[in-house]
């Protein structure tokens, strides 16, 4: 996120003074006419309609273009090898990740006569006899069946151990508890026979509901590496492999989805997200149309004598048209996070990235297309009817609505701060909840994590528009520089003090924002090749042409260069890691942290704490401790304590408040 920010810093810091210095005045000088005084002068004078055609001064706009597409370029390759070489040292730095020993098994083949753990521990024991370690199944875990086997569990746990609960009147309710302020699971001293006994009961429901699933611990990392990439059956719908996340980024209630489903889900998800992007052409018709005023005069006559009043038509067809939009897109982010979520990821990152993807192409979408071509969606259809007028349409409309995207950062970007600074929801909520609804009872607050499906897309937005408007409309350089500056200190604060990392992206949202740039910078290219054929400079056109070219290679040459780091690990960073732990003698403890790492429920994994050697209760308690008091900006300091078995259960665990 800061990396993102400190390069859009550095690229439209180079815009600004080549925009201002360079292209403003032959915009403003570039018809002859009286000028005013600045401050009384029309937008539209600052902007590249006020040149007249087949002016030689155009190709002022054309170098200015080289200049800033050139040096986004050079920054943009040192920033990705800059971030690729972080995470090399992020996976050569974490050597206790139990995610590098691990393997996601899906779509495991069902059989009458075993079960799926025996199955997974019969096909692994043949083919990677030398290299397999365990195997954890998997068991279906949907909200409503974690809270019924959870009070099965419960129950039966109770009524086996014969526990004495005591319920004491707490302020609010009536809880079973031990003290006030705490929730206490007194011990009781069972033989042998009784576990044996319980655990048998457990074993039985666990295996009715496993699923096709299971984590694969293997000896090696090599080895999961060399597991997860090759295809297991000559059925590619069965025994699907795939690198496992990290324990606290696995998404436990999708690993239950048949593997089968995962494509339907897609292409499901992929038309739902494309039905709510045309369902908002709608109101972004609306906003557009209020900007022109003459429209809204002849729609709504009784408005003529308000609308003729200066300060009257200035706010309502310069802010409020921003505002509304603004409303309107805070539905995307929940929306295309519910959809990422039904796709069924394996991992919460995962789901977030894939969030951030749609809302990246929803609000580039909406904010920037729609509203160019708006008019009706009839109209925005057929601007496209043919390809070879695109340039031509981009030329033609997106200079018309420079001053609507200046106003768009100005109140979208700064108000979007705002916001985020004072975290407006959470306060909004806890006005209502304290004096509205009079609940006095402090809610237990989760650790907030930071909003990536949110931010990085509105960061992405505002360089996007930089990009698209520089050389048309000048001012709005120095408007979006100021924004990336005012983000940087407000999100550095944000990360460091409010919000708090369960998990490493590694990342893994990088190779996003390079492609969001890239296409920002080609739209731009094709923008200005429009508006030099509108102005008839068939110099400034002709030299436009060969900058689309060499960015999209460029483009190509990255993805060959950068791309496969984030998508798969290098395999001698992996065997130079097995060597190191091997030499060290760390394997051994490696192997026994691996059975306790992905724990999907606490009570099943109270047998395996039992039988491998459990913790003591200290231990459990100070790794709740640890868990509760993790700082916001420490993101490893959560990510290691997969280290300490925290879903151990051999020793009652007390949780004070």
């Amino acid at each position: 996120m800061l990396f993102l920010l400190l390069y859009s810093i550095r690229v439209f810091s180079i815009a600004a003074i080549i925009c201002m210095f360079l292209v403003l005045p032959v915009n403003y000088y570039g018809q002859e006419m009286t000028h005013k005084m600045i401050p009384s002068e029309s937008f539209d004078i600052f902007c590249i309609e006020n040149v007249k055609k087949n002016s030689k001064w155009l190709c002022v706009h054309c170098i200015a273009l080289y200049i800033i597409c050139c040096s986004a370029c050079v920054l943009l390759y040192f920033e990705y090898s800059s971030i690729s070489r972080l995470r090399l040292i992020h996976i050569t730095g974490s050597q206790k990740n139990p995610s590098h020993f691990t393997v996601l098994v899906q779509s495991i083949p069902w059989s009458p006569e075993e079960t799926y753990s025996e199955t997974i521990r019969k096909f692994f024991s043949n083919y990677h006899a030398s290299t397999y370690l365990s195997h954890q199944m998997i068991y279906r875990s949907g909200t409503v069946q974690k809270l019924m086997s959870d009070a099965e569990k419960m129950y039966n746990t109770m009524k086996e151990n014969s526990v004495e609960m005591h319920c004491q009147k707490l302020r609010g309710g009536c809880f079973c508890a031990g003290s006030t302020n705490s929730f206490t699971i007194l011990p009781s001293v069972n033989d042998s026979v009784k576990e044996k006994k319980l655990y048998g009961n457990m074993d039985l429901v666990a295996s009715e509901k496993e699923c096709s699933a299971a984590f694969v611990f293997f000896k090696t990392r090599y080895a999961a590496l060399m597991a997860s990439s090759v295809l297991q059956s000559a059925n590619p719908m069965s025994w699907a492999t795939s690198l496992a996340p990290e324990p606290h980024d696995v998404y436990w209630s999708n690993l239950s989805i048949p593997y089968r489903q995962l494509w339907i889900r897609k292409i499901g998800t992929l038309v739902a997200a494309t039905g709510f992007m045309i369902m908002f052409l709608l109101p972004v018709t609306v906003v557009q149309s209020m900007t022109q005023l003459e429209k809204l005069q002849r729609t709504f006559p009784f408005l003529r004598g308000l609308l003729k009043k200066k300060y009257t038509s200035e706010l309502v067809t310069g802010y409020l048209p921003s505002v509304v939009l603004i409303l309107f897109m805070y539905l995307a982010p929940p929306t295309m996070m519910t959809l990422s979520a039904m796709e069924g990821p394996i991992s919460r990152s995962g789901r977030k990235r894939s969030a951030c993807l749609k809302v990246v192409y929803f609000t580039i979408w909406n904010v920037f297309f729609v509203n160019v071509f708006a008019g009706s969606a009839i109209g925005t259809l057929s601007a496209f009817s043919s390809v070879k007028d695109i340039p031509a349409q981009f030329g033609k409309a997106v200079p018309a609505q420079a001053g609507f995207f200046v106003t768009y950062v100005l109140s979208s970007g700064w108000a979007s701060l705002s916001c985020e600074v004072m975290q407006l929801f959470s306060l909004t909520w806890n006005f209502f909840r304290r004096w509205i609804f009079r609940i006095k009872i402090e809610p237990f607050y989760e650790p907030l994590a930071f909003p990536y499906h949110t931010e990085v897309p509105r960061i992405l937005l505002f360089g996007f528009l930089g990009f698209t408007c520089s050389i048309l409309a000048p001012l709005i350089t120095p408007f979006v520089l100021f924004y990336f500056f005012l983000a940087y200190l407000v999100y550095k604060n944000q990360i460091l003090n409010v919000y708090t990392s369960k998990y490493e992206s590694g990342g893994q949202f990088w190779p996003i924002a390079h492609n969001t740039t890239i296409f920002a910078m080609v739209v731009a290219q094709v923008i200005a090749l429009g508006v030099f054929g509108v102005k008839e400079s068939p110099v400034a056109s002709g030299f436009t042409i060969p900058l689309i070219v060499g960015t999209i290679l460029f483009h190509g040459y990255c993805r060959q260069r950068f791309r496969p780091i984030f998508r798969d690990t290098a395999a001698e960073v992996l065997i130079e890691m097995d060597r190191k732990d091997e030499e060290c003698g760390r394997m051994e403890e490696m192997y026994r942290q691996l059975r306790t790492a992905y724990c999907q429920f606490t009570l099943l994994a109270k047998r395996n704490s039992s039988t491998s050697g459990s913790s003591s209760g200290h231990e459990s308690e100070s790794n709740v401790t640890e868990l509760e008091s993790a700082r916001p900006g420490n993101p490893k300091q959560v990510i290691e304590l997969w280290s300490t078995p925290s879903c151990h259960l051999g020793e009652p665990v007390v949780i004070t408040k």
